[in-house]
């Protein structure tokens, strides 16, 4: 069985960190997004992937997957981005006739993809799609049941047959694509994934949905990140090689060899990249800290934290943050009482 994953969105929701960089390489617990989606799909039994990407995707995709070599993956340009169901289509060559997934790679699954590729493989539908109770199931698209048979699907709908939302994991039969080519767009000019799957329905072909177990999220908001940073610490194994001087470690913590934790309280679980130094410091719960950042006389808590950061001197903690890479934190100014800010589009900073 294959793989798709569609990366070639500007990952809109997640600006200013979308600006220089794709969302599926955005960190969280220590890896790029896209990285945890194909040990996922590994982990399931699924070697060969195509990533769909755009031209302005392509290159820093393309260097995130060397953290992942054990995967088969082909890179499939989308030139024009309009919609889940056309990003599918561009990938039907490479497809040929086998049974294929599709991931969207900025989904996490606490039990991960093996339960849906297992039921699809074994009772032969045409396909299998990931359904998962919401609150507002208006922003998915949302499935009504017969049984665990899907009798019809909608994108988005303003009056929900249901609350039961499209999780981000959908496995099909080649057939879809004969339903996805000659399909018309949606009325917001996409080609939805969603009127493809309904397009089975119709044909009269077996359609299932089975509902997640354990936790989901989809990473596509800011908060959603921190959320998800959250989540998969909670699973890390304590792991402490580096210099660890004069501080404090409790709880499941990981730092790795090159690191260096000196004067600091740490309190699990928090993961630390290669080469970071950590200085009269105090990270908290949930804080991920990306290769090469230094965190000198300042706190940090329920934060991701990407390569080669530098947070010093400052005297109010940091919680709930995303910070870039190479950003810089500093504080120490007391007199005249200032800030000095350089933000790009769409940031978003609270002052005290």
């Amino acid at each position: 069985m294959k793989a798709i994953i569609p990366a070639a969105g500007l990952g809109t929701r997640l600006r200013p960190l979308t600006y220089t960089r794709p969302k599926p390489v955005l960190p969280v617990a220590g890896a790029p997004i896209i990285v945890h989606a194909l040990r996922t799909l590994l982990h399931a039994g699924i070697h060969e992937v195509a990533i769909i990407v755009s031209d302005a995707t392509r290159e820093e995709i393309a260097q995130t997957l060397e953290l992942v070599p054990e995967a088969r993956v082909t890179l499939i340009n989308q030139h024009e981005q309009l919609g889940l169901g056309h990003a599918v289509l561009t990938a039907r060559a490479w497809v040929g006739q086998n049974p294929f997934c599709v991931y969207l790679g900025d989904n996490l699954f606490e039990h991960g993809v093996s339960p849906f590729i297992e039921r699809f493989q074994q009772d032969s539908p045409a396909a299998v799609i990931a359904l998962v109770e919401v609150p507002d199931p208006t922003a998915f698209g949302v499935a009504q049941l017969e049984g665990e048979r899907i009798t019809r699907l909608v994108e988005k709908p303003k009056v929900p047959p249901s609350n039961l939302a499209v999780a981000g994991l959908y496995c099909f039969t080649p057939e879809v694509f004969d339903v996805l080519d000659g399909m018309p767009p949606s009325a917001r000019g996409e080609y939805e994934i969603t009127d493809a799957i309904q397009g089975l329905i119709e044909r009269g072909r077996t359609v299932l949905g089975q509902r997640v177990c354990g936790w989901w999220k989809d990473t596509g908001r800011p908060a959603d990140l921190l959320d998800a940073n959250r989540l998969l610490l909670e699973r890390i194994t304590p792991d402490l090689q580096g210099e660890v001087a004069d501080s404090q470690v409790t709880g499941r913590v990981v730092i790795p060899a090159s690191a260096r934790v000196t004067r600091s309280k740490i309190v699990g679980p928090v993961l630390l990249g290669e080469g970071v130094v950590i200085e009269d410091a105090y990270l908290g719960p949930f804080t991920s800290v990306g290769p090469g950042s230094v965190i000198r006389q300042a706190e940090v808590e329920h934060s991701v934290v990407d390569a080669e950061a530098r947070i010093e001197c400052l005297h109010t903690r940091l919680q709930d943050c995303l910070i870039g890479v190479r950003a810089q934190v500093r504080g120490g100014r007391t007199v005249p009482r200032t800030h000095k800010l350089i933000l790009s589009d769409a940031s978003t900073i609270e002052l005290a």
